[in-house]
């Protein structure tokens, strides 16, 4: 039994998350649209895409996403920061994986991600986005590149 709110999120939360990030770099958009409010305000910035707002432009952009890559070969979520409170919380992680992308290169990505969370009737849902790519000076003083 979780602990705290922050724990009772975390559970709720991140394994479907983790697996929607896998799916996604398989080419697969459908689990990551369930982690995702479909209400607005939702918004995405970073990493491969300019800034997003509202659930359309959000949606579009994951599409894009999943078209761009066919096999996710190695996947990891470094949790460095959480907490939840009421019907709002967030993650700040490293995301590192290594996938081939649709034309069939190999590409390996170290981002820095934080996600913003609300609470709504069907559990916790994603409401907003920001990854960058991490300096690979960064990369290699934070576990490997």
């Amino acid at each position: 039994m979780p602990a705290t709110e922050r724990d009772a999120f975390l559970e709720a939360m991140l394994p479907g998350q983790i697996r929607a990030e896998v799916a996604i770099h398989n080419g697969d958009v459908t689990p990551r649209l369930s982690t995702w409010s479909q209400r607005d305000p939702v918004t995405v910035f970073g990493a491969g895409a300019t800034y997003r707002s509202g659930w359309r432009e959000v949606r579009a952009v994951f599409g894009w996403v999943a078209a761009s890559f066919a096999s996710c070969d190695d996947y990891d979520f470094e949790l460095l920061a959480a907490d939840a409170r009421g019907d709002l919380a967030y993650t700040v992680g490293i995301e590192r994986y290594r996938a081939t992308t649709a034309t069939g290169a190999t590409v390996h990505n170290t981002l820095r991600v934080t996600h913003v969370y609300r609470r709504e009737a069907e559990g916790w849902k994603i409401v907003h986005r920001h990854g960058d790519h991490m300096p690979a000076d960064a990369a290699r003083s934070h576990g490997r590149a």
